[in-house]
């Protein structure tokens, strides 16, 4: 039975592995990178969603075919029976064995094992909110939607029952939602540098007070886009973690989301 995610934290950060844990031949997305991340200490798994043409969900990133397929068609345009047929290709561009895999199959595999933060959920609020709940597994996944009050009030119709945390650059609505019919939980902080408001303590203490947590991100998923002011995993892995992840820990960060779960964990451990 899984506990609301707020209960569990304040002694250290939960760990969220970005996609799994990939490399080499393991593409990330895949029933075996989230293996690996569970092996390697993660509490929550970022998998991303896209669907069919046909309608029917599966895990991986829209827009990436390209790189992790080696293809130029969009799984939006494909129907399911050819995207099943379809194989990653690894780190250097050669076909692996790996398949995509119905989002059914992945929330079967990670089922009562860790929390699951369902990505690109912004996208088919309706539909993803229906399947987690034929599922039963509301309380084991995170939700998120941007900042748009379109966003709130279809979350509020669809997906009230899940816990939900919202992306922003400018937390301007908190106290709106706190009171909205939602099982709102967090924010996750968006900032380009130590002087932004998020990036505050100030602000991360507030947000406590109000039995809200706050997600950060660690990941560079393009170097120019800034997440958390350069605290980030480049310079944690080449040694200088207490300028990384190390900041984002005494800065009280609830989550920090991640592509290198086992040098986060050891970290924290020896922290």
């Amino acid at each position: 039975m899984f506990h609301d995610v707020r209960d569990i934290l304040r002694s250290k950060p939960l760990i969220a592995a970005h996609r799994g844990v990939c490399g080499g031949n393991i593409p990330c997305n895949t029933q075996e990178s989230f293996e690996i991340a569970l092996h390697q200490g993660a509490d929550i798994i970022e998998l991303d969603v896209t669907r069919s043409e046909d309608g029917k969900m599966f895990v991986f990133h829209p827009g990436m075919e390209p790189a992790h397929l080696y293809s130029p068609y969009s799984i939006k345009r494909l129907p399911a029976s050819e995207v099943e047929r379809l194989r990653y290709v690894n780190m250097d561009h050669t076909p692996t064995q790996f398949g995509i895999t119905r989002f059914e199959e992945i929330m079967e595999q990670l089922r009562g094992r860790c929390y699951i933060n369902v990505d690109k959920f912004f996208l088919y609020i309706e539909e993803l909110g229906k399947v987690i709940r034929d599922l039963k597994m509301q309380d084991q996944v995170i939700v998120k939607t941007y900042d748009s009050q379109q966003e709130f009030k279809t979350m509020e119709e669809y997906a009230a029952d899940m816990p939900y945390i919202v992306i922003t650059k400018n937390d301007t609505f908190t106290d709106d939602l706190v009171r909205r019919n939602l099982r709102y939980v967090g924010t996750e902080v968006l900032f380009s540098d130590d002087t932004h408001a998020l990036a505050q303590k100030s602000y991360i203490d507030s947000t406590h007070d109000k039995n809200l947590l706050v997600w950060v991100n660690a990941i560079v998923y393009n170097y120019r886009s800034v997440l958390a002011g350069g605290h980030n995993d480049d310079i944690s892995v080449i040694g200088r973690e207490d300028e990384g992840w190390g900041w984002l820990m005494d800065h009280g960060f609830d989550i920090i989301q991640t592509d290198w779960t086992l040098p986060l964990k050891l970290y924290m451990d020896k922290r």
